[in-house]
């Protein structure tokens, strides 16, 4: 097994026991030759109260039921960290040394990489985020052509700047009525690169989680 360097493991269970614990490290140490940096290591308690866990870009947090009923579900969004990242990014995309580009190959770029980053946050209910981002993107569009053009710049009387942009090209963020209610229960994530998240392949009940950072012990083979 080889490894760039140090890297995070996110093991999911009902009940985190320290059998469980024992067994996870065991294996790590042991079989994998891996070295777990304890200091990094916790152990997250999903079902107490403001408790949340960040990996892979994603928080995953039990909240209270939006309809008011009596129970709890896991909410599964996009991070704070990733979320940055990616204003930082439309930012750099938009910045004052872009002027010379005109809106449509500016509006172009956009789209490839709002579509590649709405693809991997498209689990869970990223939709909250996703108006953020889309306002967001909407203001740096408005800054761009006020910067290419000698006066004042507004869209045509009676239309609005969504509508002026989406007339541009603009993507606009997917509709998701289904998949922004409620989360597969038989299968957690659709990425095999987020396979870890959710091991048992069930989004009912409560979890208590154990993140463990590792790194090799062995120079890799």
């Amino acid at each position: 097994m080889r490894f760039p360097g140090p890297t995070h493991l996110v093991a999911m269970a009902k009940q985190m026991e320290s059998e469980t614990i024992e067994f996870i490290e065991t294996r790590l140490e042991g079989k994998f030759q891996l070295e777990i940096n304890r200091e990094k290591t916790r152990v997250v308690d999903l079902r107490e109260e403001g408790a949340s866990l960040d990996f892979l870009g994603y928080t995953f947090r039990w909240d209270r039921d939006q309809r008011g009923r009596d129970r709890r579900y896991l909410n599964v969004f996009p991070s704070k960290k990733a979320v940055q990242r990616e204003r930082d990014k439309l930012r750099e995309m938009t910045d004052s040394h872009q002027c010379f580009k005109p809106v449509p190959t500016l509006i172009g770029e956009l789209n490839r990489h709002l579509k590649g980053w709405a693809n991997y946050f498209s689990f869970g209910y990223p939709t909250g985020v996703y108006w953020e981002i889309d306002w967001f993107v909407r203001g740096r569009l408005i800054r761009h052509l006020q910067r290419r053009s000698q006066r004042p710049y507004h869209p045509p009387q009676g239309e609005a700047w969504y509508t002026h942009f989406q007339k541009r090209g603009w993507y606009r963020w997917p509709a998701r009525p289904n998949r922004d209610r409620r989360m597969p229960e038989a299968k957690c994530f659709q990425e095999s690169r987020t396979w870890e998240i959710c091991i048992s392949g069930s989004t009912r009940g409560e979890w208590a989680a154990v993140s463990v950072a590792l790194s090799p012990t062995l120079p890799a083979p």
